[in-house]
């Protein structure tokens, strides 16, 4: 079967929307580094970089990668051109369909703590022959295309789901093994994760860790994909998301708990990286009733 070098259904109003790409050269996201559906993600040609949350994995051909919603992350070049992946996204309320025992299942590879799954050969055929097929619909269209496209992106969710339940926890995170410089990129990343409340700059955090802040900047671009502002900016964002959703705290409040120095700056930037102004958002996905 040829497929398209892009293929796409639904979108993120929709209860699941996928992509496909096949990508020739070398290629960085650039946006969308936080969204409210669970990814499924995986990659059939190729090697690529994963940056989630604070750590970063290295992903080859065969390799299965689940994200939480909501969970920063972001995939990079690993100088080698040439991939091709796909990506099935979940809403929250795509679970709601199913009774509560099924909703779990399906829900718990996102879960744990492991992130990327290293697909065995026969499992790697069986998982492909599966995404291929669903592929052939959404290329194809024939009648009736909508009905093996649930059921392939269900199938898909149950056997993340069987393969994250039998597999062996890993010794270790699954992360790259850090050379210094990446470990010391890692060790920044984990730090403002833990510390985003509070007044972050360039210049504060090149003393925290003795470090110029040239070279701060330029290995933490190097091993995480964002600039330092850029992460510390998503990683604020990704709490107010939290509040906005859970909470009537005003929008205000919310930004200065967050860490912003001011109402406008808060705006400017959850709007850089949501789409959406806080307000519009809290409209949106916040608590009803």
């Amino acid at each position: 079967m040829h497929l398209s070098n892009e293929l796409f259904y639904g979108d993120s109003e929709d209860l699941f929307f996928l992509e496909y790409n096949k990508r020739k050269g070398h290629f960085t996201m650039s946006v969308e580094h936080i969204h409210g559906q669970y990814e499924l993600y995986y990659l059939f040609s190729g090697e690529r970089q994963y940056f989630i949350k604070d750590r970063k994995y290295p992903i080859a051909a065969g390799d299965l990668v689940l994200i939480p919603a909501n969970e920063l992350h972001k995939t990079s070049d690993t100088g080698v051109p040439n991939h091709a992946r796909v990506v099935l996204y979940y809403n929250e309320k795509y679970f709601e369909q199913y009774g509560k025992e099924e909703a779990a299942l399906l829900l718990s590879p996102f879960l744990g703590s492991r992130r990327v799954f290293r697909l065995a050969h026969q499992e790697r055929l069986r998982f492909e022959q599966l995404l291929y097929g669903l592929l052939q619909e959404v290329q194809e269209r024939p009648p009736g295309h909508e009905m093996p496209i649930r059921h392939a992106v269900a199938e898909a969710l149950l056997f993340a789901a069987r393969h994250a339940i039998q597999t062996e926890p890993e010794p270790s995170d699954g992360s790259v093994p850090p050379s210094p410089a990446a470990a010391k990129a890692m060790e920044i990343a984990s730090y403002v994760a833990d510390h985003f409340r509070e007044p972050l700059t360039l210049d504060g955090l090149s003393r925290q860790f003795h470090l110029s802040a040239s070279y701060l900047s330029r290995t933490f671009k190097k091993y995480t994909g964002f600039g330092l502002t850029e992460y510390i900016g998503i990683t604020r964002v990704k709490e107010a998301q939290q509040q906005l959703r859970e909470t009537d705290e005003r929008i205000t409040e919310i930004a200065a708990d967050v860490g912003f120095e001011s109402l406008s700056q808060f705006e400017r930037v959850f709007k850089t990286h949501i789409r959406l102004s806080p307000r519009d958002y809290r409209n949106q996905y916040g608590q009803k009733g």
